[in-house]
């Protein structure tokens, strides 16, 4: 039996493969993981309620694209939140996680050809490594584009030579980032939504990371869309409740658009979808109602912001994050740092290369490590000395 190579050349997914670097060592000291973005604040607390008074909705099929009351909830939320209006009924589905969005939209909406070539998907590098292997299960052409210091940790995709933004079907960007935490502006956003007009590709934009942020609320990209009145289809927004709500494990989020947009993607959830049982849906539609979480929430990574400036401060090289909750620490080398802070000290960390992608021999990861900053406030904070007395001292 032959099986397709589609997926033979992808590298190692990163968590493997930190296990592959770090696992045949012992750890130095108490183990600490600060790898995975997976919040560790407690969930709110009506969540078990919630679910317990809907049990009965596992005894039937939920709807592929969520129940009316969620979408609704999810268009108040976006209204609240970014002054963008958008139809429940037609702008709005459920996803069971965005990952599973942000890769099914890619199936459902890049063509194989524009203007008589293979289509170019665009992501920054370093990039969360889903929207790679979706360009390249469609047959895409990706082009990776740094994000590095020299470009405000965000891509520059105007640089790109007009053949390949002609060639551009969708260009997808993170704001705030992962793993920088650098947060686009609205000038930003109006340049780029330009852009995608001049070169007609759209804007997916990934904004899990948009209630986590230190001072001023991140501006969003369909909020932008609308104020400069661009074409309703051009911008496609995913956001979750992982992080904005600590519910990584309810898998819930949504995926707003222009209608054309949403139908395809609805399409696609119509034969190859999971949607989210109906009683998790209620829980989303509660999480998407109440800010009294996501306040208490924010709180708290203030707090550990301001840690972590206090530890790091004096470091040379050393930028805060604007939002998120990833610190991008530079050092000589990723693999080097991680596997030294983890059999000195115990505390295990995510080398930056495994983020990223070699472009003409570069990889914008490899002098930096990403730490999540998710644990306990005291435990991180001595996860945090750790690290620096290791690496820096």
């Amino acid at each position: 039996m032959t099986f397709p190579e589609r997926f033979s050349n992808l590298p190692e997914y990163a968590f493997p493969r930190l296990r592959t670097l770090l696992d045949a060592h012992a750890p130095g000291g108490e183990v600490r993981a600060m790898t995975i973005g997976e919040p560790q604040h407690a969930f709110p607390d009506w969540v078990g309620p919630v679910i317990a008074e809907n049990t009965a909705g596992f005894g039937k099929y939920p709807p592929n694209d969520g129940t009316p009351e969620l979408r609704s909830a999810a268009a108040a939320w976006i209204k609240r939140r970014f002054g963008a209006v958008v139809d429940p009924a037609t702008q709005v589905m459920a996803l069971n996680g965005t990952r599973e969005g942000l890769f099914n939209a890619c199936i459902a909406l890049c063509p194989e050809v524009k203007n008589g070539k293979t289509a170019v998907v665009l992501t920054p590098n370093p990039f969360y490594q889903v929207y790679a292997v979706a360009a390249q299960a469609v047959g895409a052409e990706t082009v990776f584009v740094p994000a590095t210091r020299e470009t405000g940790y965000l891509p520059d995709y105007a640089g790109l030579p007009p053949e390949v933004l002609n060639r551009t079907a969708i260009a997808y960007i993170c704001s705030p980032s992962n793993p920088q935490g650098a947060v686009a502006s609205r000038a930003y956003w109006v340049d780029l939504i330009a852009l995608a007009e001049k070169h007609d590709f759209q804007i997916f934009a990934d904004e899990c990371y948009s209630e986590i942020y230190r001072h001023d609320a991140p501006v969003g990209a369909l909020q932008v869309a609308q104020e400069v009145g661009a074409d309703p289809e051009r911008v496609v927004i995913f956001h979750s409740l992982s992080k904005r709500s600590n519910l990584p494990g309810l898998r819930s989020g949504f995926v707003a658009g222009g209608p054309r947009s949403i139908a395809e993607i609805k399409q696609l959830r119509n034969y190859a979808g999971a949607p989210l049982p109906l009683p998790l849906q209620k829980v989303a539609e509660r999480a998407w109602g109440d800010e009294t979480h996501v306040i208490e929430n924010r709180a708290q990574y203030i707090e550990k912001f301001k840690v972590a400036d206090e530890v790091f401060g004096g470091m040379q090289g050393y930028k805060g994050p604007e939002a998120g909750f990833f610190l991008w620490l530079p050092v000589a080398n990723g693999e080097a740092a991680a596997l030294k802070l983890w059999q000195q000290t115990g505390v295990r960390v995510l080398p930056g290369a495994y983020l990223s992608r070699d472009v003409n021999g570069t990889n914008p990861g490899q002098g930096y490590i990403r730490v999540a900053m998710v644990a306990p406030i005291n435990d991180m904070r001595r996860g945090l000395i750790q690290l620096r007395d290791c690496l820096y001292e």
